[in-house]
């Protein structure tokens, strides 16, 4: 199946002092160059960035920079802008996550023939991972018809569309589910991801 790709950088990043976080740098490298080439490598092609910050077009030269379609509402409001920015299904991730493999974006895109969403189960308290998905077209009038309700949970829309979950047994092929999804929020959190590397390492 063939997908675009999308890193989704949105967000105020208030529990980060307003920093854009995705440019801190894990292992040495900055967390959004690791997760533009991961999603690069299994869309064969340029994602787009979805950003609002001013200084966004600075962040990545080459990427195309997409503002949100209806600004302020959350995450989800990103992956709306990411499904409607063009045509079929996208892959998306958030720029916050320093350790998505390439192989389990493989696996996502490989598995969402079919579904509408596909997403890998993550074993937190959502069960599964939406800021690490394929989404395809007919999530767009489902999303917006919840946005606006103001309702902005990231998994509210999934009764409307046929949803297909990556079982966290095959997700956890790719490493431990509470790495690979690791978001880094705040200073404590890199400080974390960074020793998280090193171990690694």
């Amino acid at each position: 199946m063939t997908v675009r790709g999308a890193v989704l950088a949105g967000g105020a990043a208030s529990r980060f002092d307003g920093k854009p976080k995705g440019l801190e740098k894990v292992g040495g490298e900055r967390i959004v160059d690791r997760v533009v080439r991961a999603v690069e490598t299994v869309t064969r092609a340029t994602p787009a960035l979805i950003a609002n910050a001013p200084g966004a077009g600075t962040w990545c030269p080459g990427l195309t920079v997409v503002r949100d379609v209806l600004p302020g509402r959350g995450s989800l409001g990103g992956i709306y802008t990411a499904v409607t920015a063009g045509e079929g299904p996208v892959l998306l991730v958030a720029w916050d996550m320093p350790f998505v493999p390439v192989g389990l974006l493989e696996a996502l895109v490989t598995g969402a023939n079919g579904y509408d969403v596909f997403l890998p189960e993550s074993g937190g308290k959502r069960g599964l991972e939406p800021l690490c998905g394929v989404y395809g077209p007919a999530c767009a009038g489902a999303i917006r018809e919840q946005l606006e309700q103001e309702d902005y949970r990231a998994i509210g829309f999934h009764e409307r569309v046929r949803v297909g979950t990556l079982a966290l047994a095959e997700v956890s092929r790719h490493g431990d589910p509470e790495m690979l999804f690791y978001n880094v929020n705040t200073a404590q959190d890199l400080a974390e991801a960074e020793a998280m590397w090193q171990r690694r390492a």
